[in-house]
């Protein structure tokens, strides 16, 4: 055998080594969420080393939490992470699509399909997948259309009083808000124990107040907000430990309660403060009735900025004028303790509308679902109202894959193949679900796939229920077009990404390398 032939056998065997690996890893981060998919779709337990138990059917929480080692798995991962920051919802449908689309791209090559070929096809089925779900989007007429508490109901996974909490805090905030590319209505959600169910218009700390003894509200409120300690500036122990140091702590100490008396004279009620509170501060505002929250997390003191107008300041900005210091308080209609439990509610702040959607749960060990149920219903209502649904439970995939069929027709020589990898990734989601409801997959897919043919539509798929073919716009089943065509996108991205590694290099450690050329 001739040092060519040989070297070209090792590269493919190399090349294909990489290949079942990366696909094998992809498989492993796919199989730990597809069993969630569909309205039958079950639990996954998540068990740490320590035996803490995560019990859930969230497909982000699972992929997030779960261990990965391998560097295709992280690379599933992370860009399941960034459908989840982008959208909200769709990681799974992501995930368990990337996954096919790779494994059918491991049997192309196996059968001898040239790699850039197949690449070459995977662009343009994905690109005519894209535009077909595009095309397939309906428009929601407004916050009243009764498509986005199905839109809600579908992604909270059937919690009907979620996906009311969903649409309440929609109409709440308003369609501009909802349009608003920086505004994300899931930052709304707060999910306690013992707590019921609402939607308002104002914000919650987490919080309680400092003592027993300040007012448990203020009607109406002005409210500063402190990005720091509210406490005198210290001296260290070298200046304490002479004469002229204890004078100037003295000096600070005086200056500082005059600053709070101040405060107290330019009407301030309610202060929130980042770290902690001076003894002195405590007994000045205390006294003069003022309600004091201390070290309250940043995320809630940005909420009650922008919902008040208030604009956090440092402990310096005290000794300003009043004049200045009115410049940068919040105003609200009142801000009042629930000592049930241990938060502050600010309603009616002059500032931005903000709302905030109370998810209540029975026992604690609940609370993380519900609060992981809510935040994918709330997602998908605001992706669904920005660009619209399709018919839900696989049959958008099932009719883009249908489309493909023609496009591979126009496809020369072996990217065709890649446009089947394609429409292999795009049946996997109702595979998934049917089987996840008991059902034969292949059987009910090829059902599904003669009915749309059949009849001209684009929402028929299988009823979870009976095992029936349906139509699901009929039935309710919707989904955010946006999860869909990002969840496409992402599968696209990284089965190419994976597809075109040729093999598995291991990289030296940097530091290892520095050390050699140090001892050298």
């Amino acid at each position: 055998m001739s040092e060519r032939r040989k070297a070209t056998e090792t590269g493919g065997n190399e090349r294909m080594a990489a290949l079942i690996s990366n696909a094998s890893a992809l498989r492993a981060v796919a199989s730990a969420v597809e069993g969630t998919i569909g309205p039958k779709g079950l639990d996954t337990m998540l068990v740490d080393r320590f035996g803490d138990v995560v019990v859930t059917n969230d497909g982000c929480t699972i992929l997030e939490r779960m261990e990965a080692t391998h560097p295709a798995a992280k690379m599933l991962i992370n860009v399941a992470r960034a459908q989840q920051e982008e959208i909200g919802d769709g990681t799974t449908t992501a995930t368990i699509m990337a996954s096919a689309l790779v494994q059918a791209g491991l049997d192309m090559v196996a059968d001898g399909v040239p790699v850039p070929r197949l690449i070459e096809g995977v662009r343009v089925g994905a690109k005519a997948a894209i535009e077909t779900l595009e095309r397939s989007a309906r428009p929601v007429a407004g916050l009243d259309d009764p498509l986005l508490l199905r839109v809600a109901h579908t992604a909270g996974r059937g919690h009907e009083d979620i996906a009311m909490l969903a649409v309440d805090a929609a109409k709440l905030v308003g369609m501009d808000n909802l349009l608003d590319p920086a505004f994300r209505l899931r930052d709304a959600i707060v999910a306690q124990e013992g707590a019921r169910n609402e939607v308002f218009m104002g914000v919650i700390v987490k919080k309680g107040r400092h003592n027993r003894h300040m007012p448990a509200s203020a009607v109406p409120a002005r409210i500063l907000v402190l990005d720091d300690a509210l406490q005198p500036e210290k001296l260290d122990d070298e200046a304490l430990a002479t004469e002229r140091g204890i004078e100037r702590h003295l000096s600070l100490q005086e200056e500082f309660e005059r600053n709070l008396r101040r405060l107290v004279a330019c009407g301030v009620n309610v202060i929130l403060v980042d770290r902690g509170l001076a003894d002195i501060a405590e007994d000045v505002l205390t006294d003069a009735g003022v309600m004091v929250a201390t070290r309250v997390s940043w995320r809630d003191l940005r909420r009650v900025a922008e919902h008040t107008g208030a604009r956090p300041v440092k402990r310096s900005w005290l000794a300003r004028s009043a004049g200045e210091i009115e410049k940068v308080l919040g105003r609200a209609e009142r801000v009042y303790e629930d000592e049930k439990l241990s938060e502050i509610r600010i309603v009616g702040g002059r500032g931005k509308p903000m709302a905030t959607i109370v998810v209540g749960a029975a026992t604690s060990d609940v609370v993380g679902e519900r609060e992981r149920i809510a935040h994918d219903a709330v997602s998908a209502v605001q992706a669904a109202v920005r660009g619209g649904v399709v018919p839900g439970g696989g049959a958008a995939e099932i009719a883009a894959a249908r489309r493909l069929a023609a496009v591979r027709q126009e496809v020369k020589g072996m990217a065709a193949y890649g446009v089947d990898c394609v429409v292999a990734a795009l049946k996997r989601p109702l595979a998934q679900i049917v089987q996840n409801a008991g059902y034969n997959p292949l059987e009910k897919v090829e059902e599904a796939l003669v009915a749309q043919s059949a009849r001209g539509s684009d929402s028929l798929a299988v009823n979870c229920d009976t095992g029936e073919i349906a139509d699901m716009l009929a039935l309710g089943v919707v989904d955010p077009a946006p999860v869909k065509l990002y969840a496409l996108r992402a599968a696209a991205e990284v089965g190419e990404a994976v597809l075109r590694i040729d093999r598995i290099v291991k990289k030296r450690e940097d530091n290892v390398g520095e050390a050699k050329e140090a001892d050298t």
